[in-house]
């Protein structure tokens, strides 16, 4: 039998709080219901790393269940330095049908009855940064009705 390695640590990094405007419902596809949910900003606050989320990205929603939604967010955030980083953010969010039907209509559900899961890459052309894109990150999300709060790991 083989001896398993250790399993990895992971290091805080940031809780990001992403205001988020009405959804644009694309309507259902061969692969599921789309959705484009766009960012119009927020909050970056951790440690070391803070600053705002620039307006300007979304969220590509596919609804491929009604139990199972993928993501995929792409957007920018600036640190209180002035270096911008790139988020790249895929993630899985599944509940109960009633639940997930709840969080599409922009109601609030109890984020223990919900599993959102992200893998953030994270790449910036600055150098303070820049480590983040040889980097995996793991995080934790939470759907409210207006804004999403993402907390994020480092994978040592």
């Amino acid at each position: 039998m083989d001896n398993p390695l250790a399993p990895p640590h992971c290091t805080y990094l940031a809780t990001l709080t992403v205001r988020v405007a009405t959804p644009i419902e694309v309507g259902m596809t061969p692969s599921g219901v789309r959705r484009i949910i766009p960012i119009t900003g927020g909050t970056v606050t951790g440690p070391d790393l803070n600053g705002v989320v620039l307006p300007g990205g979304a969220d590509f929603q596919l609804l491929k269940t009604d139990t199972l939604t993928e993501m995929d967010a792409k957007y920018a955030i600036e640190t209180t330095e002035g270096e911008r980083i790139f988020v790249d953010n895929f993630a899985i969010r599944t509940g109960s049908k009633e639940d997930i039907a709840q969080l599409v209509r922009g109601e609030a559900v109890d984020p223990k009855r919900i599993y959102f899961r992200c893998t953030p890459r994270l790449s910036s052309a600055g150098t303070r940064w820049a480590w983040l894109s040889s980097r995996i990150l793991i995080g934790t999300g939470e759907r409210m009705p207006d804004t999403v709060k993402l907390s994020l790991f480092v994978v040592d």
